[in-house]
Parts: structure tokens; C-alpha cells; sequence
């Protein structure tokens, strides 16, 4: 018992220690920032603070293995292509990324269709026209390449499962909160947080299909959820599908034959399923908002100021557009062009319209097509005959899904 007593002080000064020798290996103007969550919000945030001139620590309770090992993939879209583009990231992930060019909408209770094409997007100024609508990366890809750049980077110094933390936040000028939905450091700091479950669940796979093309992506309003199918390259696809959690929870259990018995049944006819390249893994879902978003030097940064549900891939892209304006507004206090007690301020400012656009749509997607509603049902099909019919209504709402509902882009 003495011993615990005594290694725990002792832990504490290292601590203080490894901060106090990179504030001394830094610039004496150097700003210091320590962001709590490192996964891939976390991490690309602590590598967007370090390369805009800051002294950055990161800490997660979690092990390297253990941040490495999830089973899952991520949709991006044209706004964190770009962030990861400003980073020098973009081009390591190429051979990583499963471009899909085509986006098949599927209401299954109407049996309407409507296709949207990389060449809807609105070009941007001084760049080629789009010919992707998005690319599906798989995370370990993504967290080996982070954490090696991380390891790496001047000015940066990682704590990684590390079970006692951070020394007192004195230590540092400002404290970047990206530790996830349940984020412990946002109740810390006394933010209030709002939380509300869906009554679905989301369900992720990965599986090989056969009867769609290997740059198509769809994305399927079924009466009980939403259902994505997102391409990895191969013939390998990751799915995502929204049902009642206890339905899924109930398939999650079911041997690999059974399961795919149901899946095909879940599917339309010309999607076929072969063979389950993972496990099966259902979790809640739930709409969540934080605000303020920041509070005594204190910001929150992907999940742990937003959760939207996964319809349409917004999930990751929002939380990465957190990163994009923090990236910017901590480049302007480094250089000394924005004090920085503003910083956090102006990040509440610039990020909250977004964040509200976003999960204020999903969750009207959710509502408006996860039903038989008899009432409802003519205004899904108006709005799906205007999609197909008016290309500047696809190519908005492509700007929309691929930049964030503030930077929409007109054709």
C-alpha cells in the first residue's frame, strides 16, 4: 500500500519533468496545448497543432495495440481530403483510399433511385473538376500513419496508455478535449451536454458482395434505418447498417451462415452476399450536442462536442472540420496574429452553425425516411423525382454532404 502512495508522486514529478524539457527544447514563444483522445480526430489534431507551431502533448489512456486494432472504415468526403492535403497526408493514405465515383440513393419502401456522380460536384476554384464523391479508408491504415507522423513530429510528445494522466492544466495554454462521446474531460470542465438515443442501433461489417461495382457506394432508406454499403476495393465492402438495437443485437449473436441469410434478405436483389471478412458489431446510437464548446481554456473537438447518426457518412467529416478551423486559428496565435485568449472564442464562433446544420439534416433524413408514414410518403417521392430530374439540386446537395452545409458550393 506505501508503495502505491509513494510511486504516485513520484509518477507525477516525471510527468512535470517531460513537460518542463519540451517547453525548454521549444521556442521561448512557444504556445503549449495538451489534447486529451488519440484517435483519428485526436491525433490529427495534435499533429495540425504541432505542425502550426505549438508544443503539443497527447494523452489517451488507451495503448498503441489497442488504438491500432479497431475494425472499421471511415467515408470521407472533399473537406477532410483537403485537411489531410494541408497536413502532407494525403498522398501516404493514396494507395490506402477506395475512391467511389458513384452514390446510388435507394428508397426500398418507394422503389426509387436516384445516382450521384463525382462529376455533379461544383468545381473548386484553381483545382480539377471532382471525380470522386468521396473514398472509404480502413482505420488501421489511417492510425499507423497518424501515430508514425505523430512519433515524429518536433514539438510533440506522446502519452499513450498511461493510467494516472495529465499533470495540472496550469502546464499548458490551452486544453483540446477530443476523448470521445463519453469524454471525461468535457464534464471536467462543467459543459453541458445533451443526449438523445435513437431508437435504432447501427450494425458494421465487412463482407464480400457481389452485383456492384467496386467504385459504387450506396446508400439504402429502408422503413427500419438507413443501410450504407461502402466500398473498400476488392469486392470488399464495409457495411452499416440501422435497425431497433435489439434486432441487431439478435444478428450480431447469429453464426456467419445465418447472419448472411439475413443480410440478404436486407439487401436489394442484385447485391449478393458471399463471405463475412469480420465480425459483427452493434452498438447504440444517439444524436448528442455539447455547448458551449469551449470553456475555461478548454475546447471540445470531434464527438466530444458532437454526435450525429451515421446516415450519410457526416460522422468523421464533421469532426475533422472541427480540426480544420483549429488548425487555422492556432497557426494565427502562433505567429502572434490572433491573441490567444480569443482562440477559443472564435473556434465556439466559427464551428457552431456547422455543427448545427449537420445533425439538425441527419436526424431529418432519419425521421423522414426511416418510416411507412402514408403522409410522408409523397414528399419523399417528390423530393426524389427533383434529385433525379435537376442536376444543380444533386450537385448542391453533394456540396453540402461533401463541404458542410456552410461552405455550399454553387454549380
Amino acid at each position: 500500500m506505501l508503495r502505491f502512495f509513494v510511486a504516485l508522486p513520484m509518477r507525477r514529478t516525471a510527468t512535470a519533468a517531460i513537460t518542463a524539457a519540451i517547453t525548454a527544447a521549444a521556442p521561448a514563444a512557444a504556445l503549449r496545448a495538451r489534447v486529451y483522445g488519440a484517435g483519428p480526430t485526436g491525433a490529427l489534431t495534435a499533429l495540425a497543432m504541432a505542425r502550426s507551431g505549438w508544443v503539443v502533448e497527447l494523452w489517451d489512456p488507451l495503448p498503441l495495440a489497442a488504438l491500432l486494432e479497431r475494425s472499421r472504415a471511415y467515408a470521407l468526403t472533399h473537406s477532410s481530403a483537403e485537411l489531410l492535403q494541408s497536413l502532407n497526408l494525403w498522398q501516404p493514405l493514396q494507395p490506402h483510399l477506395a475512391p467511389f465515383c458513384r452514390l446510388e440513393l435507394c428508397d426500398q419502401a418507394l422503389q426509387r433511385r436516384v445516382s450521384f456522380l463525382g462529376g455533379d460536384l461544383p468545381s473548386r476554384p484553381g483545382a480539377k473538376a471532382a471525380d470522386a464523391v468521396g473514398w472509404i479508408l480502413q482505420h488501421h491504415p489511417l492510425m499507423a500513419l497518424l501515430l508514425q507522423e505523430l512519433e515524429g513530429q518536433p514539438g510533440l510528445c506522446l502519452h499513450l496508455g498511461d493510467p494516472i494522466g495529465p499533470g495540472p492544466a496550469e502546464l499548458v495554454d490551452l486544453e483540446v478535449a477530443a476523448d470521445g462521446h463519453h469524454s471525461p474531460r468535457r464534464r471536467a470542465a462543467g459543459i453541458r451536454h445533451w443526449h438523445r438515443p435513437y431508437r435504432q442501433g447501427c450494425l458494421t461489417v465487412q463482407v464480400r458482395l457481389r452485383g456492384s461495382q467496386p467504385d459504387q457506394a450506396w446508400e439504402l432508406f429502408r422503413p427500419e434505418g438507413p443501410f450504407a454499403v461502402l466500398p473498400l476495393g476488392d469486392d470488399a465492402f464495409q457495411l452499416v447498417w440501422s435497425a431497433p438495437l435489439q434486432r441487431l443485437q439478435q444478428l450480431e449473436r447469429l453464426e456467419p451462415a445465418a447472419f448472411l441469410d439475413a443480410l440478404s434478405a436486407a439487401l436489394p436483389e442484385q447485391l449478393q452476399a458471399e463471405v463475412l471478412l469480420d465480425r459483427p458489431r452493434a452498438f447504440p446510437v444517439a444524436l448528442e450536442w455539447s455547448w458551449p464548446l469551449q470553456r475555461k481554456g478548454v475546447v471540445l473537438v470531434g464527438e466530444a462536442a458532437h454526435r450525429s447518426h451515421p446516415v450519410g457518412g457526416q460522422g468523421l467529416n464533421l469532426c475533422w472540420r472541427d480540426v480544420a478551423v483549429l488548425q487555422q486559428l492556432a497557426a494565427r496565435a502562433a505567429s502572434g496574429h490572433l491573441p490567444l485568449q480569443q482562440l477559443p472564442r472564435r473556434y465556439a464562433a466559427r464551428r457552431w452553425l456547422d455543427i448545427t446544420l449537420v445533425l439538425l439534416a441527419t436526424d431529418a433524413l432519419v425521421r423522414l425516411f426511416s418510416n411507412r408514414q402514408p403522409l410522408l410518403l409523397p414528399c419523399r417521392r417528390l423530393a426524389l423525382a427533383l434529385l433525379g430530374r435537376f442536376t444543380w439540386l444533386r450537385a448542391m446537395s453533394l456540396s453540402a454532404m461533401s463541404d458542410g452545409p456552410c461552405r455550399l458550393r454553387w454549380p
